[in-house]
């Protein structure tokens, strides 16, 4: 296995990943990344059979589980009753209990309301140039998700504010320790903010029902089980964070590159196109696992406590499954990618956000026909995330 060198906060990189992932798919199925100091693979193939592997998975071994920190112990304590975190028994229970609540019946009920929403938007935008992504990208997605949940639409501003300092803890982070840190206390001071709100958002939903996810989640029964108040806050702050963070860089990337390859999407081809848009240029580029015992995958051993980054933009433009990966086509047939990641924790908002996307993108450009970028569109320093930081267009 062949060591590659690449700091994820290169300009370049952040700009352009791709190139790296072709020169590290060219190598074989796995690499070394130095910065990571771990196998790393962009092999379909490999990524598609580790994520359905049961002898890998999101926690650690417990004789690995690293320590945490004194002033980070508030973070963790909320994904210490995640979902995205936690291996069976405890993530069967949890994930059955919320989709008991999150039913395919609910997500499919809110189209009209996100089509509503949608021409509200548009009409809401200025005159001149403006920042897509802040007029529509990220608006869209949390107002929904807060509606869904029961949350009141005018603490919008303070969920993207704290979702956005929590989802920080994910990112490459910055090698100025001072910098880190400061990275860290926000979302921390984030974490505090959100759980307090969310908690007493809980105790009110208990006391008053109403006809909303929250509601339903604290309702859902599976053989006698309920999730307790800890496991109700972290679901609705995942749910929050995991439901428009994604969501927001997929609308701008999205448009983007339609913008740029002067396609368009309708009604009668939302559905391949919005599967291209989230293949060709996904929202979240990496996921690790664990590796649970020793196992062979593709001529590579893993030992138990190894870990293996699992990197999906790469794996979606893998030539051995896709025919001119590289080129966006959006009549491609559609077939299996893994921007939702796949298995055991295939990402329970995937219905939610394919939704949003395919109904909210066809309204934009029916009605904005004329819709053109006005700057070079620029990524931000996001990884292992991949988003933009504006979108300025013109809509005339």
């Amino acid at each position: 296995m062949k060591t590659l060198k690449q700091s994820p906060l290169d300009p370049a990189f952040v700009q352009n990943p791709y190139p790296f992932y072709e020169t590290a798919r060219s190598l074989g199925p796995f690499f070394h990344w130095a910065e990571y100091n771990m196998a790393c693979t962009g092999n379909a193939a490999a990524v598609s059979a580790i994520f359905r592997d049961r002898r890998f998975g999101r926690e650690a071994p417990a004789e690995l589980a690293p320590k945490i920190p004194a002033h980070l112990k508030p973070f963790y304590a909320v994904e210490a009753h995640s979902m995205l975190e936690l291996e069976p028994p405890r993530h069967t229970r949890l994930r059955g209990l919320v989709l008991r609540a999150f039913t395919s019946r609910r997500i499919a009920a809110l189209q009209p309301e996100i089509e509503v929403l949608t021409h509200q938007l548009i009409d809401a935008f200025p005159a001149g140039p403006f920042d897509l992504l802040a007029q529509f990208g990220q608006k869209l997605p949390v107002i929904i998700i807060a509606r869904l949940l029961g949350v009141p639409e005018s603490m919008s501003d303070d969920l993207l504010k704290w979702s956005n300092a929590m989802v920080g803890m994910y990112m490459a982070g910055p090698a100025d320790p001072s910098a880190r840190r400061a990275r860290e206390d926000r979302a921390i001071a984030a974490t505090e903010s959100f759980v307090a709100f969310m908690r007493g958002y809980v105790e009110a939903r208990r006391q008053d029902p109403r006809d909303d996810l929250i509601t339903s989640l604290i309702a859902a029964e599976e053989a006698g089980e309920k999730l307790t108040t800890d496991e109700l806050i972290t679901t609705c702050i995942l749910l929050l964070n995991a439901g428009h963070e994604a969501t927001v860089h997929t609308i701008g990337n999205g448009v983007k590159t339609l913008l740029e390859t002067n396609s368009t999407v309708t009604p009668d081809t939302a559905d391949t196109c919005i599967e291209e848009i989230l293949r060709f240029d996904p929202a979240l580029h990496m996921f690790t696992r664990w590796a649970y015992e020793d196992i062979d995958v593709m001529g590579h051993t893993f030992h138990r406590g190894d870990q293996v980054a699992l990197l999906l933009a790469s794996a979606n433009r893998d030539p051995g499954l896709w025919e001119n990966p590289d080129q966006f086509q959006p009549g491609r047939p559609s077939k299996p990618h893994v921007s939702f990641g796949a298995g055991l924790h295939f990402c329970v908002g995937a219905p939610l956000a394919r939704l949003e996307l395919q109904a909210a993108l066809p309204i934009l450009f029916q009605r904005l026909p004329k819709l053109r970028l006005t700057e070079a569109p620029v990524y931000g320093d996001v990884y292992h995330f991949h988003g933009l930081t504006k979108l300025m267009v013109h809509a005339a």
